[in-house]
């Protein structure tokens, strides 16, 4: 698998894993995603939940799933995703915790880690939504717990969202005080959203379990949306700060390539996955080495 090493401030080694998350290669199915990650040489996948739904309804099992991704060399980083996952009530909010069951088995059957929520839309004027939002992580969190997971709970910058920086995702999974519950976060939301430099250096990596990188055109961050991403590098963000930052609060799990761009769904799935990974890779200094199978 491709890793990248790097030496820390304390000179210890430290390995971070590169994924390709489903949603990079839009319409491809799940097979195809896994033998692109596998052929261009990512440590592991985020499987997209329709795309998993769609293998399984061909009458696959997750056994079958787990032994393609064994057999292609590459993990499973996460099940990606539960949305509108916070502010639901009533039925609504039983139909979401019902999915986060769903999910969360299929990541025990795969070995994954990590189930992906997303918040709920909302804005200033809908009351409490820390308190309602950690309410609903601590639910997920039980359930995934149950299964031997963890629920990564990954703000979004849009303006109608409920939760749109990295401080006011990280005070819900302080409150929520779950080991099983930390946070994903995403370069475009990042930026969008307007979350700052210092709100990175006071995350605790321990409760970060994935990165997604992408950048985007150069656009007013209230017009961004997610068709406006674009390769690492390719965009306005400074990643390699982004990167910087995160690598110093001591984080060294999971970076995914997550973009929605519909531009790219007409590439070949390989040639993508192959130009995001060495997209990735530049990001980080002179002191990664990659390594490939």
């Amino acid at each position: 698998m491709t890793r990248g090493t790097h030496t820390d401030a304390a000179g210890r080694d430290k390995t971070m894993i590169f994924a390709l998350n489903g949603a990079t290669t839009g319409p491809a199915d799940l097979q195809t995603d896994v033998a692109a990650a596998s052929a261009a040489g990512y440590a592991g996948v985020e499987l997209r939940d329709t795309k998993v739904e769609a293998y399984l309804q061909r009458g696959t099992s997750t056994a079958d799933l787990r032994e393609l991704c064994r057999r292609a060399g590459v993990s499973v980083a996460s099940v990606n995703a539960l949305e509108d996952s916070t502010l639901s009530t009533g039925p609504a909010n039983d139909a979401v915790m019902e999915r986060c069951s769903r999910f969360c088995a299929w990541a025990r059957a795969l070995a994954c880690p990590v189930v992906v929520a997303v918040p709920s839309v909302g804005g200033p004027d809908r009351t409490d939504v820390a308190g309602q939002t950690a309410d609903a992580l601590r639910r997920m969190g039980a359930i995934a717990r149950a299964h031997g997971v963890r629920i990564g709970f990954e703000f979004l910058g849009f303006p109608a969202c409920s939760v749109r920086t990295v401080h006011e995702a990280w005070e819900i999974v302080d409150q929520v005080a779950d080991p099983a519950v930390g946070l994903v976060i995403d370069a475009f939301h990042f930026f969008t959203g307007g979350s700052t430099w210092d709100m990175l250096d006071r995350l605790d990596p321990s409760r970060l379990f994935i990165v997604h990188l992408d950048d985007a055109e150069d656009r007013p961050a209230a017009e961004l949306a997610d068709r406006h991403r674009v390769l690492p590098g390719d965009g306005v963000f400074p990643l390699r700060e982004f990167v910087r930052r995160i690598r110093a609060t001591g984080y060294d799990g999971v970076y995914s390539l997550e973009l929605f761009r519909p531009e790219y769904w007409d590439w070949d799935p390989f040639d993508l996955a192959k130009t995001g990974l060495k997209k990735m890779e530049a990001l980080f200094d002179r002191n990664v080495v990659s390594s490939c199978r």
